[in-house]
């Protein structure tokens, strides 16, 4: 059975799930009071985050309730195209919001994260895809849709994480790069180590996941799925299976992107360029 699919009660000497209980707008206005006591209490203690939170809670209810609509049509529409579209888009924002975090100066930066976050996606969810979910369509809304916009979200910090600590090490370490140069060696061997502490530094927030996931605390999709019904079996299997592709994903996210910003350091003399 699916996560995303709501499971009959069981029978035999197992007592039946309850059913989702729904919210209604009246329940997400009274949930609002929980922010409004929140921006209560930054104004009380005199924090300053009042606007932002005020701003973050405007946007979280607006862009949910598109996505929902957007999702909610989609799923009606069960077609390819559509699917692609709106997986592209998402892919498109999450590389600008990357290329931002890592830097707007270097050329290329864009394409760069969209391409790797792309191969890293697609590789991903077509082998969970046609491997071991085998929904029986490739582009099953249900599963494609929520499964690629776990691992865009992750692979988009990853991708972040990494670019911008190489940035800022190659950035501040110009003349111990030069001397390596200098020297004798390639500009692949003068930033290896930087590339290596990057890619390390993207992933140390996926493997403290893996390290902590169902001790510390009950993770969100899981919890999400409990929530709907799910058997707690048939939940913590799919949190099994994500967490395993989300690390892949950023994993090879990282390669790529730290691949690609250290070849834009350098000009074809391999001189390092400032």
């Amino acid at each position: 059975m699916g996560c995303f699919e709501k499971e009959i009660p069981g029978d035999g000497d197992r007592e039946p799930m309850q059913e989702l209980i729904k919210l209604d707008f009246v329940d997400l206005a009274i949930a609002v009071g929980l922010m409004a006591i929140g921006i209560g209490l930054s104004a009380w203690e005199k924090l300053g985050l009042e606007l932002n939170l005020a701003l973050a809670t405007g946007r979280t209810i607006l862009q949910l309730l598109v996505l929902g609509y957007i999702l909610d049509f989609i799923l009606a529409l069960d077609n390819a195209w559509a699917v692609l579209a709106i997986l592209t888009i998402m892919l498109t924002i999450t590389a600008i919001v990357a290329r931002n975090r890592i830097s707007q100066k270097i050329p290329y930066v864009l394409p760069l994260v969209w391409g790797a976050i792309l191969i890293s996606t697609a590789l991903t969810v077509l082998y969970t895809n046609f491997l071991i979910i085998q929904p029986d369509r490739w582009y099953e809304p249900q599963y494609i849709i929520p499964l690629a916009g776990i691992v865009l979200g992750n692979a988009t910090n990853a991708a972040a994480i990494a670019g911008e600590r190489l940035v800022s090490t190659i950035n501040s370490s110009h003349l111990e790069i030069e001397t390596h140069l200098s020297l004798g060696a390639t500009p692949q061997q003068a930033v290896s180590q930087y590339r290596k502490d990057a890619i390390r530094a993207g992933l140390i927030p996926t493997l403290n996941q893996m390290i902590l996931i169902g001790m510390a605390a009950i993770p969100g999709i899981t919890t999400g799925q409990l929530l709907a019904a799910v058997k707690p079996l048939d939940a913590v299997s799919y949190e099994i299976l994500i967490m395993f592709m989300v690390a892949f994903a950023n994993l090879l996210t990282t390669v790529l992107v730290t691949k690609g910003l250290c070849r834009q350091f350098f000009n074809s003399a391999a001189q390092l360029v400032r």
